[in-house]
């Protein structure tokens, strides 16, 4: 059973896919400079429990947070941690404010999208684009 957590930020994604089986981290990563001229993309494989692995880095524009998305997916089937989305069994995102209305983890809804939206004011820089991870994790 894996997992996938995210944390869509206001110019990055920070990822990391965990076996919960095993309780252990398959991979992780980051995309970072999104919207600037020269993205990049940095990807690592487990290899062991201590934390060695494959690094892979890539510099690219990253057009947006959808961008990102796909090239996140990307470096998670060209390196064999996710094959199919079927095998994740859930994933969860980081949202920086979620006001007096959450302060614990939820299961995303279309009602708690909406929430999430009208707290855009009180983190405007990271609320949207937390919305956005969330918008395309949904359709994947």
């Amino acid at each position: 059973m894996k997992v996938l957590v995210l944390n869509s930020g206001s110019s990055s994604i920070k990822y990391q896919l965990f076996d919960m089986q095993g309780l252990t981290v398959l991979a992780s990563g980051m995309v970072e400079r999104i919207g600037e001229n020269q993205g990049q993309i940095i990807h690592k494989v487990m290899e062991s429990s201590r934390g060695d692995g494959t690094i892979i880095t890539k510099t690219l524009p990253v057009t947006d947070h959808r961008h990102g998305f796909e090239l996140m997916n990307q470096m998670l089937a060209e390196t064999g941690v996710i094959r199919h989305s079927s095998e994740l069994a859930g994933m969860g995102h980081r949202v920086v404010h979620g006001g007096e209305k959450f302060q614990t983890p939820v299961i995303i809804t279309d009602d708690v999208m909406e929430t999430i939206h009208t707290l855009v004011p009180l983190a405007p820089l990271h609320n949207p684009a937390n919305l956005t991870g969330i918008r395309v994790a949904r359709e994947y």
